[in-house]
């Protein structure tokens, strides 16, 4: 086997997605500014009780838009978590294989030991140098900590 082409970073380490945490979180801010601002100057007929649901709906939209802006990939010394949007996977290094993605792809392959495979949405195929590096160092992460010695 060969030696991956990036050293491996030091542990712990964090891959989240720059742009698209941005635009998530800025939306997010302009929706509830907007149903705040909304519930203030809507007119006479709606009551405080609709005032209330204008301004929790833009919370609950809120609230979508930071399950995509949190999403990230952390390695330490036990393992790797992948945090998606909905569900957040631990997993320890013996069970990792490989990371993998292939061009156009919106994020990166995980696959395990168990025959499952996840995506990674914390490293985002968007930000392709980024993405590049991120998948790189993860890999030679996995290849550092995840796998036995070969033998002579």
């Amino acid at each position: 086997m060969s030696e991956p082409a990036v050293p491996p970073p030091s542990l712990p380490v964090t891959w989240r997605p720059r742009v698209p945490r941005m635009v998530a979180y800025g939306f997010a801010a302009l929706v509830v500014a907007g149903a705040v601002i909304m519930a203030i100057f809507i007119s006479e007929p709606f009551k405080l009780p609709d005032r209330i649901a204008i301004v929790a709906f833009g919370v609950a939209v809120a609230y979508v838009l930071h399950l995509l802006g949190r999403v990230r990939v952390d390695a330490d010394e036990q393992g790797v978590t992948l945090v998606n949007a909905v569900r957040t996977h631990r997993y320890s290094w013996p069970e990792v294989l490989e990371v993998s993605m292939t061009p156009g792809e919106p994020w990166p392959r995980v696959d395990f030991s168990d025959g499952s495979t996840i995506g990674a949405m914390g490293i985002q195929g968007s930000e392709k140098e980024r993405a590049a590096q991120a998948v790189a160092e993860l890999t030679a992460l996995i290849h550092e900590r995840g796998e036995a010695p070969e033998r002579p």
